[in-house]
């Protein structure tokens, strides 16, 4: 009797300590009117500026074609996600807004769009964003370094021109998406930094190769890498990692793990390293 008294107790206080605790739940946020703001942003009088683009769900659209820094427009259907700037400096950040806990979307209706131009000057450009689809030309643009991160995302990626200035290096990361990247060569990088999770990936070196440059490709399971590199550029494909389905076309010899294309000019060099998957060699 004095143990069922007990745990009686013991209920009872617990009960009491519940409802003691405020415990918010996250509400479903419902969208508002449809709202298309303009940006416009002017380079900052610095040598050296930095642009970081911070963005969640939705469509981004970047192109060449401003006068200042950034130009363009945002069109958002959630007071949430409207578009901070932040200059400091030499840097300046356009991120979406602020969200917190209690703010959870409905996807299916969320409206979120980025369609912004860049300017011509010299920068360095980072984009960090989640689950989102970017359609991003970089012809002609001046890029310094360029940095990319992303979740599970669609992305078509295009040097259509030479960057008329020397990129430092070219970061991307990203998770199970589809991302091509087309137009390499015109980027004009010294090193680029390929990372995946398993998805499907294309990438595309046409252009005109103005130096020597190097690969390095980390990629996990089930990825479907597909390498073109255009005739008659020099190039070497070491491949390290798992078990992979390798298929050189015409063109590519092979040593080991090692394949060559004999061309003139400068050279590009891969190191890739792979879990389990496809990789083809083209041109």
């Amino acid at each position: 009797m004095l143990r069922k008294f007990t745990i009686l107790v013991a209920i009872l206080a617990l009960t009491t300590m519940a409802c003691g605790f405020n415990v918010n739940v996250p509400r479903r946020a419902e969208p508002g009117p449809e709202v298309t703001e303009n940006i416009r942003i002017p380079y900052p009088d610095e040598e050296e500026v930095s642009l970081k683009l911070s963005f969640g769900a939705g469509e981004m659209t970047l192109s060449p074609g401003a006068d200042g820094l950034v130009e363009g427009t945002a069109t958002y259907n959630y007071e949430q996600v409207k578009p901070q700037v932040k200059t400091d400096g030499g840097t300046v950040q356009v991120r979406m807004g602020e969200t917190h806990v209690n703010f959870l979307p409905s996807y299916n209706n969320l409206k979120n769009e980025w369609n912004f131009k860049l300017g011509s000057q010299p920068v360095d450009l980072s984009i960090e964003s989640g689950a989102y689809k970017g359609e991003f030309e970089f012809g002609g643009l001046a890029l310094t370094s360029l940095t990319i991160k992303d979740g599970a995302a669609d992305v078509a990626l295009s040097f259509s021109e030479p960057n008329p200035v020397e990129m430092s290096i070219f970061q991307y990361a990203t998770g199970a998406s589809n991302v091509k990247l087309t137009g390499l060569a015109n980027a004009n990088f010294s090193l680029l930094n390929f990372s995946s999770g398993a998805g499907d990936y294309t990438l595309d070196f046409s252009g005109e190769l103005q130096r020597d440059a190097s690969v390095t490709i980390e990629t996990g399971l089930s990825n479907v890498i597909i390498i073109i590199v255009p005739e008659g550029v020099n190039a070497v494909v070491t491949v390290e990692g798992g078990l992979s389905n390798i298929s050189a076309g015409p063109g590519w010899s092979q040593s080991g793990n090692v394949y060559k294309q004999s061309g003139e000019g400068p050279t590009l060099t891969f190191v890739i390293e792979m879990g389990m998957g496809n990789l083809t060699l083209t041109r």
